[in-house]
Formats: C-alpha cells, structure tokens, sequence
C-alpha cells in the first residue's frame, strides 16, 4: 500500500509542479512587464513584438520630434524618448558572449528614468559618453564583470568598445536578459545609425488622468495612425502573450508525460488491489457468511482506495511544490533567474492534484473492488487466489485481437497515406488501438512470449528457472497488467528514438545529396549577420565564393489571380553551386537573371503555373514587380521545400537599401583546400561568437546533437513513468511472496536454499521485465516506423532503427527487473521455514 501511495505522490508531484512551475513563471514575467511598462508607450507603426529581432539589424524608429508632439497632449506628466534594440551581441575582453544560454534576449538600450522603475545602480554610476557602459547585476555576476571592465557590443552599424562604469540590480526578477545601458546619445549613434531617433516613447500621465484618457489625448495631438500607442496594460498584454505561448507549450507538454505517468499507476494500484482481493478472498467470504452484503464489500474496497488516494495525492501535493522550486533552482543554474518570492501556488493547484489523485485511485481500483463484491459466502470454504474465470479469459483475448487487428490497419493506412493530415489521423487512431490491444491481450501474450523468453534466459539456472517461469506464468493476467506497465514507456522511448534516428539519418543523406558550400555560417539566436562579418568572410583567402542568403516579405499574385502572403528567398546566383535543387523544369540559374524568379513544384501545380508566365510581386518593404518564372524547383527533399527564389540584384533593384534584410545565412565553398580554407573561415569570425561556422560534418553532428538533446529531455520527462512501472513490479512480487508464504515454507523444507529462493524470484522478475520491454519496444519500432513513413511526405525518407538503443534499452531492462526483486527476495529469503508452512 505504502508502494502504491509513492506513485499516486510521483504523478500528482508531477502535475501539482508543473502547474507550480509555470505559474510562477508567469507572474515573474507579469511583475517585469507591470513595472517596466509606462503609462502609455508610443512606439513606430511598423515595430514588432517586443521579442522580435530586426532581419534589417536595427529596429523601426521614429523621429525625436515625436517626443515635443507628445508632450504636449493633456493629461502628459512627463516623455521620454527610449532606444532598444535586441539585434546585438556583448562580448567580454576574452572575446567570450555576455549572452543568456536560455534563449532570453541580450538587450542593449539608453539609460532613462523609465528604468529606474525596476532598476538602481548598486555599483559605480551611469554611462558618460560613448566610452562607458552599465551592465545588469545577474550578468555581471554570472560573468565575473567588474567595473573597469571592458566590453564590445556588436551591432549592425559597427562595434562599441566601452568599459563598465556602473551596475544596475533588477528590484524585480530578471528572468535572464543580459543587458547593456548607454548614455542616450551613443545608443541613438551606435544602435539606430543616426543621432535624434528614438524606438519608443515613455509617456507619464498626469494625476487623475486614467491611461486609457492618456492615449486618447496623444492619438489626437500625434495623429491617431501616425505611431502605435499602448497602454500600460495593452503592453503587459502583448508581452504576456509573447511569453505566454511558449509556456502554455512547455506546462501542456510536462502535464502530457504527467498523465502518461498516470497511465502507468492505473496499473499499478489495479494490481495491487487485485492480489489484495485475491488474498482476501476467504475472509471476504466469511464476511458474506455473517451478514455483509456486495454492496458493502465494494464500498469497503472503494473507500480503502480513496483513502490510498487521499494520501497519497496530499503528499504529491507537497512535493510537487518541492520539485517546482527544484526546477526554479535548475533554470537558475542554467541562466534563468526564478525567485522563490514569486512562487505562486494558486488554490486551484492543491484542488486539481487532489481530484486527479483521488480519482485515478478509486477508478483504478473499481474492478477489484466489483470483483471483491461478487465474493460468495462459499468462498470462505476455498483457498485463496482461486483461478479467474475462463470464460472471461478467452472474451477478453478476442477483444484484445479485434482491438490491435484494428490498430495495425490504422497504422497500415498510415503508412499508405498520401497527405499528412489523413495519415496522421490514422497514425493517432493505429496508436491508440494497439496499445489498448496490448494491454488487453496481454495475458495471452505472456503464456507464448514469457516462454520464448525463459528457454533462453531462465533454462541455463536448471529447476530454479523452471520454477521462476512456472511462477511468472501461474497467473498470466497479473504478469500481463504488470508487463504493461513498463511496456508504455518503454513504447514511446522506442518510437520517439525510430523517429528521431530517422530524421538524423534523412537529413544527413539529404545533405550529402544535396549541399554542395563546404562551409555554412549563422547564429543560433537567429542573429542577422551583421556586414562587417560577411565583409570579414568575403575577404578571406582560399574561398572560391560566398553566397548570402536573406528573405523578403512579399505578397506574390499568380496568373488565376490567388494571392500568397509569403515571403521571397534571396541569394547570390552562387546559391545554385551551393545548393542542387531539382528541377521540374528549367534550369535554377536562370531565376537569377534580371526580372526572372523560381517557384516550387507544389506551387506550380496548385496554380497551374509554368515556366515563361510573370507574377506580380508586391515587396512589402518595396515596390511592386513583375518577374518572369524561369524555373520550378522539385519540392520532393526537405530543403528549401516550397522556396521561391530571386536574384539580390532583382531584390535591390525593388526594395530600398535602407530596408533591405541582413542574410541570415552565409554559404562558402573552399577554392581547392578545404582544411585550410576551413582554418582561415574561423579566424577570419573568430571576433564575432555569435556565429557558428560549420563544415558540413560540423553540420550533420550539431544536427544529431540537437535531436538527441531533445530526445534525452524527453526520456527524462518519460523516466517518471519508468520508474512508476518499476514500483508496479516491485508490488506485484512483494504480493506474490506473501500470497505464496506457505508454498516458500514448503519449499524451503524440502531443500530449496534461500541463494535459491532469491534467484528464482529475481529471475521471475527479469522475465517479467523483458517481457514489457519486448512487447513495448517492438510496439514502439512499429510506431516509430509508421510515423517515417508519414514524415516521408515531407521530404524524410530514410528509416533508421537505433538498434544499439534499443538493445541498450532491452539489456537494461534486465537489470531494471534484478533492481525492482532485491527487497521482495530479501524479505522470502528472512522467512521463518516453521511459521511459513502453518501461515494461511
């Protein structure tokens, strides 16, 4: 019992932490946003979200008149001109990068009074001119900075070269942004290009004067379209939802694994209760002999597990709040700053553990408890652990047939599909299926497969194997549900380590195929790449060319008159040397030639596109074209799946060169000596971190690497469940030591050693272990490979079993059922023989 409440805790653990989690994650960023946000900011029409990077480098700006206009609206107490730009890079004297690890921003700004709402200087003053700089406390501190130090900011209009003159400490969490001050002057010359320009204005209203009256006042003074104004709360609004969709991923992503958690105790406590039943039999029959009637022993089982529930869920709901400040401390480890001020329990959290603890329980253990009701005064003249009835025996085996019959066919027409949206369906429906099916055929499966297994594993022990198989199968139903348990984790490692070999393996045979540049430069944040890097590269020795790549948003107009808001690739005419693309028809090199352009095969075939007919492209940041389609490119790979591509010169010739994007990619091919060429490439960026340049080895390994750092977060997420079923396993055979007390004390008597004794209950869970990771792995390998078959339609068309893996996994499965037999045999093997043999 004590067994079952851990892993009722482990699973509301999970849930109540998360939700803990979560929750206080946005109330940190709830707190930062209410603070840093004025009463009204007015912003340029054109900016974007406040997360967003510039591809031009530099954000949208408006003119430091905007500031007068504004103050002289009613109601305006005070405004301030702001410059932020999140297109930069901070870098120590080592060349090292100020940046976060996390993926927060690196933000470089002007030093305003609009700061001071969630900030003071702690240490040394505020910048002076272009040489001095103030860094925030976190960064400064993760960093080892000091004053004096000094540090270069690389932007688009060139690098700043200023030493620490001050430390400002977030009086609110910062959630870790690394963040540089300059005096105004510089941050408008330095960040923006030109002096009198400014990113936003921070508007104070004036006592008694709401924010909402407060921007009505400055749309009539400014012009209601000429700036986006927002309130304090429209801004924390925005902001929130920038933010909040990433959470809601993340905190429905942990609740996911949390139920599959779930999932796996349903088994668990059915089992538990079930033996509890099965052991109770003769007692509950001597309680119908005296009066009790069916409803009273199932409301005697149901309350028992509720109160197992209750436990159980008010301990998981303890340590959930444990894990989450657990998590909050990993997260500052790794560069996010998570306050434990902040942490935020909301009431709904301790009810919603509570409910799901309790009735999981209580559903979990309802057929028992059914069972237990159905007990008939004449069992108490019977031994316990009666044999179940064989008639539901062979129903349920041809239920569990139907169900995975229907299971594969949703996975054959899975893999037959043509289109993703119905293949996926399918996948979703074949899934769903055979893991039911499993489970409920698997009694069946364990009377074959635990003896396939036992010739091999539990036959070289002589008749202690025997007696272990002998054992795992004297009740197949309970090795099946127990099996199970273990076999649903160890199905999605199967499937999620196919998919994920499979994708690696694709890309990289795509690459191979495909990529010709030997070398490919960008940054991991999504940095543009700033022109004094690509001028470094372009000047580099032993390069026979570089091709930038950059997009443009643009609406394209086809012939039948639909319109695609979509964007435009452009590159260099070298692109075609760095990237084969395959053609529908005509060649790839003539999309560069002037007023020329390509489309994708897809494209082409939904609008009856051909070569030699003109589209009418309309840039966003530009004038509107007429380009000639000179080429359709074959969406069959992944890259560039669908791309459409113009010349830089066509682009220049359209969009001016103030609002022309920065390349977000960078693509070289050596001239003859790639080692060296390789060499001169990164040291010719070495002054730039920001960017990656990889050969296309490089390339394939970060590709493998990103992947299985994916994967290994998500067999962390699934270890919860793995260890769950583990706890199943241990209870199943600390029951079934107890339940076969008097046949242990038998044995014993007639000459079993308890070395014996112990080895055969560890082997009797090792081939229960196996058994799950056999049916799990193989149901798994089937998932993972359906699921290929429908990723084949987008361009990932190689099947790779991770076999090391998956033995791995197997082999470990081994050790994972000698692990959950230590205390069970232990505790057979300190059995007294005499009292053993008169036990009941």
């Amino acid at each position: 019992m004590a067994l079952s409440a851990v892993a009722v805790m482990l699973s509301v653990a999970f849930v109540c932490g998360t939700l803990v989690f979560t929750d206080t994650m946005n109330t940190t960023f709830d707190k930062l946003f209410a603070v840093t946000n004025s009463d009204v900011t007015v912003t340029p029409k054109a900016a974007g979200s406040g997360e967003d990077v510039p591809d031009r480098g530099k954000p949208e700006v408006l003119p430091a008149s905007a500031v007068e206009q504004v103050k002289k609206a009613d109601g305006v107490k005070g405004a301030e001109g702001g410059v932020v730009s999140l297109s930069v890079t901070v870098v120590n004297a080592k060349n090292e990068n100020m940046g976060s690890t996390t993926g927060a921003p690196t933000i470089a700004g002007n030093w305003s009074d609009n700061e001071l709402k969630s900030m003071k200087i702690t240490s040394g003053r505020a910048p002076r001119g272009p040489t001095e700089t103030m860094v925030d406390a976190d960064t400064a501190e993760k960093h080892h900075l000091k004053l004096g130090d000094e540090l270069r900011t690389i932007a688009v209009t060139g690098d700043i070269r200023a030493r620490i003159s001050g430390i400002a400490t977030f009086t609110v969490t910062n959630p870790g942004a690394a963040i540089v001050y300059f005096d105004t002057a510089t941050a408008q010359e330095k960040l923006l290009g030109a002096p009198g320009l400014f990113t936003h204005v921070n508007v104070t209203a004036k006592d008694g004067v709401s924010d909402d009256q407060l921007k009505q006042n400055i749309a009539k003074a400014v012009g209601a379209d000429t700036y986006k104004l927002q309130t304090a709360k429209e801004a924390a609004d925005a902001n929130r939802k920038d933010v909040g969709s990433f959470l809601n991923v993340m905190k429905y992503v942990m609740l996911g694994f949390a139920g599959i958690a779930f999932l796996v105790g349903i088994f668990l406590i059915f089992n538990t209760f079930s033996m509890l039943v099965a052991q109770r039999t003769r007692e509950i029959g001597l309680m119908r002999a005296i009066g009790a009637d069916s409803g009273q022993v199932l409301k005697s089982v149901v309350v028992e597990a509720f109160l197992l529930g209750l436990v159980g869920s008010i301990l998981g709901v303890g340590a959930g709040v444990g894990l989450a400040i657990g998590l909050m401390k990993l997260m500052g480890q790794m560069g996010m700053h998570l306050s434990t001020d902040d942490l935020t329990i909301a009431w709904t959290t301790p009810v919603v553990g509570l409910v799901l603890g309790i009735i999981v329980t209580v559903v979990s253990a309802f057929i028992p408890a059914r069972r237990a009701g159905k007990v008939s005064p004449m069992a108490a003249l019977r031994d316990a652990g009666t044999p179940g009835d064989k008639k539901a025996g062979r129903i349920r085996a041809v239920v569990g047939l139907v169900l995975t019959g229907i299971g594969g066919a949703g996975l054959f027409l899975a893999a037959g599909a043509d289109k993703a949206a119905p293949g996926s369906l399918w996948l979703a429906l074949g899934v769903l299926f055979t893991l039911i099916g499993f489970i409920v055929i698997g009694p069946l499966l364990a009377g074959v497969v635990v003896r396939l297994l036992s010739g091999v594993v539990l036959r070289p022990f002589g008749s202690v194997g025997r007696l272990a198989e002998r054992n795992a199968l004297r009740n197949p139903r309970r090795t099946g549900a127990t099996a199970a348990a273990l076999m649903i984790g160890l199905a999605l490692v199967a499937c999620l380590s196919v998919v994920g070999s499979s994708m690696v393996a694709s890309a990289t045979d795509e690459l191979d195929k495909s990529v010709g540049a030997d070398y490919i430069v960008q940054s991991q944040a999504q940095q543009p790449v700033v022109p004094q890097a690509e001028q470094a590269l372009r000047a580099t020795k032993g390069l026979d060319h570089v091709t930038a790549y950059r997009q443009v948003a643009a609406k394209i107009t086809a012939p039948d008159g639909s319109v695609k808001d979509d964007g435009l690739s452009v590159t260099d005419p070298t692109y075609v040397q760095d990237v084969r693309r395959k053609m529908v028809a005509g060649e790839h090199a003539a999309a560069y030639g002037k007023g020329a352009m390509s489309v994708g095969s897809i494209y082409a075939n939904e609008h009856h596109v051909k070569v030699g007919d003109e589209l009418t492209v309309a840039f966003t940041e530009g004038r509107t074209a007429k380009l000639k389609v000179a080429a359709i490119t074959a969406d069959e790979g992944n890259i560039d799946k669908g791309v459409m591509y113009i010349s830089t010169a066509t682009a220049q010739e359209f969009v001016p060169a103030d609002r022309m994007p920065l390349p977000f990619m960078l693509l070289a091919k050596a001239d003859g000596k790639p080692d060296a060429a390789y060499a001169a490439v990164k040291a010719a960026l070495a002054e730039y971190p920001q960017y990656d340049v990889r050969n296309q080895t490089d390339y394939k390994k970060a590709l493998q690497d990103q992947v299985g750092q994916l994967l290994n977060m998500v067999y962390g997420l699934l270890a919860l469940a793995i260890i769950v079923a583990v706890l199943g396993v241990v209870n199943t055979l600390a029951l079934s030591v107890v339940e076969r007390t008097r046949e242990i004390g038998l044995m014993r008597a007639i000459g079993l050693s308890r070395r014996q004794l112990r080895r055969m209950i560890r082997l009797e869970s090792v081939v229960i272990a196996l058994f799950g990771a056999l049916l799990g792995l193989g149901l798994g390998m089937g998932w993972g490979a359906t699921a290929q078959q429908l990723l084949a339609l987008q361009g990932l068309k190689v099947l790779e079993i991770p076999w090391p893996t998956i033995i791995g996994v197997f082999a470990g499965s081994a050790f994972v059922g000698l692990f959950a037999a230590l205390v069970p045999a232990f505790r057979a093997g300190r059995m007294n023989v005499l009292n053993a043999i008169a036990s009941e």
